[in-house]
Formats: structure tokens, C-alpha cells, sequence
């Protein structure tokens, strides 16, 4: 019988390989939903209402926020940002797992609105070695290195609340705990409450 779908959360600071082990994740796992985020930001070249963004008006936005349609947002270089939370609910209700790329501000809302999500937090194998990564990288100025890792110190201090940290020291290491994470969640009694009355009936 189906469970309820898993609302997977990954934080991380920049430089910390984030973007790697989700990739790799959905590649295993391609049941993974996408939530369609709302935006105050004029649509791009090629991108489609509805599909990439749901484009609204500023107003739209704020009226929505204060109707308590977001189960996360945020501002961005001036646009608003924000995740729907109905179709979010309505997908795990529906077996869908949804995994959600957002920083701590986010995340934070997101225990909230959604506390049946879980939560993960990437670190770094030291702030070392972390500030080797941005700097290897070659994309950001001096300036920008230096409000990453502040900001990197900032997002750590958070993690504590989480409900798991995982260390991206070496990259296969890192990639196992996460997917253990993952599958851990899945066999949860709360994703399959219905599971020892069917089977006592079966």
C-alpha cells in the first residue's frame, strides 16, 4: 500500500557540495516532485508560467503571504520569493516525494508550516577547507569570499535544529548518509499509518 510522500529539505552553505549530492539523489530517486515556486521577478527568456515560476505582481505576492499561501518565502535582490504550500500537502497526501533546495531563512519557515518535513543540513569538513572550495572555484571576487564564509558561520550555528547533519568530507561517503536519510524517513510509522491495521486484516 502506498505511503505518504517525504517533504525533503537540504540546506547547505555555499562551497559545501549541496548541489552535487541532490543531483545524485534525484538521479537514484526520480519519484522526486518539483514544487513550482511563486515569484515577484519578471519572467525570462523561455520561461513558462506555471512550469518554471508562477509569475505574480508584487501585490499578488504580498496578498497571498498574509493569507498564509507560502509555506516558505523570501527576498532576493529586491523579488519576492515563495513556495506554495497547498500543492506541496496535496503531493505528499498523494504518495509524491518532494525535495525542496532552500537555504535556513527558508527552512526555518518551512518547520512551521510543514513540521512533517525532514530536514537536512550539508557541512563542510572544516571551515578550512570550506574556503579552499569558494576560492577553487574561481567565480567570486575577494569581497564576496569573505560575506560567503560569514554567512556560512552564521547558517552552521543554525543547524543544530535539524534533523540531520551530514559532513561532505568525501563525496561517496557523504552521498550513502544522505540516501540513508532518505530511505530511513520512507519506513517512518507517521508515512504509513496504515500499514499494521492492513496487515492484522490481510
Amino acid at each position: 500500500m502506498p505511503r505518504k510522500g517525504i517533504a525533503l529539505v537540504i540546506s547547505a552553505p555555499s562551497g559545501a557540495g549541496k548541489t552535487t549530492l541532490v543531483q545524485r539523489l534525484m538521479q537514484e530517486f526520480p519519484q522526486f516532485g518539483y514544487s513550482v515556486s511563486c515569484t515577484t521577478r519578471q519572467p525570462r527568456q523561455g520561461e513558462v508560467n506555471g512550469k518554471d515560476y508562477i509569475f505574480l505582481s508584487r501585490e499578488e505576492f504580498e496578498l497571498r503571504r498574509a493569507q498564509g499561501y507560502f509555506a516558505e518565502w523570501a527576498e532576493v535582490h529586491g523579488n519576492l520569493y515563495g513556495t506554495p504550500l497547498a500543492p506541496v500537502k496535496n503531493s505528499l497526501q498523494n504518495g509524491q516525494d518532494v525535495l525542496f533546495d532552500i537555504d535556513v531563512q527558508g527552512a526555518a519557515q518551512m518547520k512551521l508550516s510543514l513540521a512533517e518535513a525532514v530536514f537536512v543540513f550539508i557541512l563542510p569538513p572544516s571551515m578550512e577547507e570550506l574556503e579552499r572550495r569558494l576560492r577553487s572555484r574561481g567565480l567570486d571576487d575577494e569581497g564576496t569570499i569573505e560575506r560567503r564564509l560569514t554567512n556560512a558561520r552564521q547558517e552552521i550555528r543554525e543547524s543544530r535544529w535539524y534533523d540531520a547533519l551530514v559532513v561532505n568530507d568525501e563525496l561517496d561517503a557523504a552521498y550513502d548518509a544522505l540516501r540513508a536519510v532518505f530511505v530511513a524517513a520512507g519506513l517512518a510509522p507517521c508515512r504509513n499509518p496504515d500499514l499494521p491495521d492492513y496487515l492484522l486484516n490481510h
